[in-house]
């Protein structure tokens, strides 16, 4: 066997590499697609062992340890095996494409499975769609890493595991090629799209081979009816202010319980929380998509779950209250389990809150008699229109619920709640759930060709040190022998650490060199000037750029972290290689 996946490697080598991009594109979309199968397997599978025996509200209370459990096993496994941070998926996938060439370590191909699985099997509150995209991106990269493919072709492999991904696990090509042009945001060409087609078919082929052709939700939907348009506006724009709550809280829960030093204590905090949170609404539990289908078959009462409080649920006005509860709580949730120690991402609650709420609207508008609004539709369309909030997608959205409907009946609400839901949230919240973070550290790349071509360039690969140094003690007439011996006009003054001293620009000592009775008198450290500012090797190009325009100097000075000098980098030198990057990233 070793033999035969040896000669296949030879072989595929031999191959142009845009060839074997495509062949490797299929593997991905098949890897990413069997993995989609194992993760929603393992969840399953130890729900049913935990609480699929559950009967009366009693047994309810091992809500409140399941949960807590599952996250001290999952913070054991990271902190003790794995020893990295595994959370956050998709964050992970876009800093990994800025900051680190697309390349993700070879354990996130596995790593975020087993972690997730646990968390969300015994109850954890997140949803299995951002471990899943972090482990079909993972695969992408490493397969493109085994075979030395270049950081372009990487990066293009690296989204056709995510595009695979989330095909797989929704039977939704489209939404998984959408998601990774639209969420990770990748600037291609139509040519580099065919190996997200082929990943993205593949791996969704992979789940309907195994799972059937049944759709997602395949509840039977009612005609859409112009009447109803206000109020798939009016859902659109409540959406957009629930995804701006969803992504406020989100991040203001994790980096209040993030300040807590000590692992065990967040852990502590977080599992007590979430453990009475779920107990008193069972809907909290895992990742929730149980209680959407119950609700999109008209099982409201089945949807609550075990709860100790049944006798309530026959009251009228209880189920929209007490959902309206949970889309509120669900984030709460969410925070508690990731800050814990669990692993999971914000896409599966996203879609759950959404449905949720788009079914507690229409319930409302029903329960009040102003309009009569099919709940069903409605929350269907909730789901897309939170999703397109809170991710700031709206094409995956509309797209990803019109491939678990199976159809397109839905599309003009879709379309309108989606469009609104982004429009209103733009207004207060320039990025996404899975961009906030890394936007301030001018990592994020963007479907702005300048910006993300300069966000894909690197500092240290654009330093020149051709610039011969010289020494403070140094005099004029040494200078002037360097000088005649280089092609530069600057020439940098160094210590004996080499640490940079100052600078000597030609043109401010050209009249000096020609008078050679201060040869010997004048000094280099008479004449040297420091710098308008230096520049660290590590610095993204956007400080770089600004450094540029702050000083309007045409050279600075690099560092590395202790302070050495590595050489300079140049605005000619940024403007060239900027201009190549633009030609891949537009042209391919």
């Amino acid at each position: 066997m070793n033999r035969v996946i040896k000669e296949i490697s030879v072989w595929l080598k031999t191959l142009p590499e845009s060839r074997m991009l495509l062949i490797l594109s299929l593997v991905t979309g098949l890897c990413s697609g069997f993995a989609s199968l194992l993760l929603k397997n393992a969840i399953h599978f130890f729900a049913w062992i935990l609480k699929g025996w559950f009967n009366t509200p009693a047994e309810s209370i091992l809500y409140i340890v399941y949960p807590g459990a599952g996250m001290l096993l999952s913070l054991l496994f990271v902190r003790y095996v794995i020893k990295d941070n595994i959370g956050h998926g998709v964050t992970k996938v876009l800093q990994s494409i800025a900051r680190n060439e697309s390349r993700i370590k070879r354990h996130n191909t596995w790593s975020s499975m087993a972690a997730s699985s646990v968390t969300i099997g015994f109850g954890g509150s997140v949803g299995a769609e951002a471990p899943i995209v972090y482990t079909g991106a993972a695969i992408g990269s490493n397969l493109a890493s085994l075979f030395g493919l270049s950081y372009r072709h990487m990066t293009i492999l690296l989204g056709c595991g995510a595009a695979g991904a989330i095909a797989g696990i929704f039977k939704a090509p489209l939404a998984g090629i959408l998601f990774t042009l639209e969420i990770l945001m990748f600037n291609i060409s139509m040519t580099s799209m065919i190996p997200l087609l082929v990943s993205a078919v593949t791996a969704a082929t992979v789940s309907f081979f195994f799972l059937g052709d049944a759709v997602v939700f395949s509840n039977a939907l009612e005609a859409f009816k112009m009447n109803n348009i206000p109020f798939y506006i009016g859902l659109g724009i409540a959406a957009g202010f629930i995804s701006l709550y969803f992504t406020r809280t989100t991040l203001k829960i994790e980096d209040k319980i993030g300040s807590i030093k000590n692992p065990y204590k967040r852990w502590i905090v977080s599992s007590v929380s979430l453990g009475i949170l779920i107990f008193l609404f069972p809907p909290l539990y895992g990742e929730g998509y149980s209680s959407i289908t119950e609700l999109l078959n008209n099982n409201s009462e089945e949807a609550v779950g075990t709860f100790i409080f049944q006798d309530l649920t026959n009251e009228q006005w209880f189920i929209p209250l007490f959902f309206l509860a949970i889309v509120f709580l669900k984030v709460v949730a969410m925070a508690f389990t990731n800050a814990g120690g669990g692993v999971g991402g914000t896409f599966g609650p996203t879609l759950v809150i959404g449905g949720i709420f788009g079914f507690v609207f229409s319930r409302v508008v029903n329960l009040l008699g102003i309009h009569p609004l099919p709940e069903t539709n409605f929350a269907l369309v909730g789901m897309a229109g939170l999703m397109a909030g809170v991710m700031h997608a709206p094409l995956t959205a509309i797209f990803l619920i019109a491939e678990m409907t199976g159809g397109y009946m839905l599309l003009t609400p879709l379309i309108i709640t989606s469009v609104v839901s982004f429009a209103t949230i733009r207004g207060f919240e320039r990025y996404s759930i899975y961009t906030k973070r890394i936007a301030k550290d001018g990592d994020l790349l963007t479907h702005d060709s300048d910006k993300a071509t300069l966000t894909l360039l690197k500092t240290c690969e654009l330093v020149e040190n051709d610039f011969i140094p010289v020494r403070a003690e140094d005099d004029l007439g040494i200078l002037t022998e360097v000088i005649a011996h280089s092609k530069r006009n600057l020439f940098p003054v160094l210590g004996k650490n080499g640490n940079l001293e100052g600078i000597i620009l030609l043109d401010e000592i050209r009249s000096l060199i020609f008078e050679r009775e201060k040869y010997k008198t004048v000094k280099v450290s008479d004449i040297m000037k420091q710098p308008l500012t230096t520049v660290n090797v590590n610095e993204s190009m956007k400080e770089v750029m600004e450094k540029f325009e702050k000083t309007s100097a045409w050279n600075l000075p690099v560092l590395d972290q202790e302070s050495r000098y590595l050489g300079f980098v140049s605005k000619s030198k940024i403007f060239s290689a900027y201009r190549e990057q633009l030609k891949l990233v537009s042209h391919e």
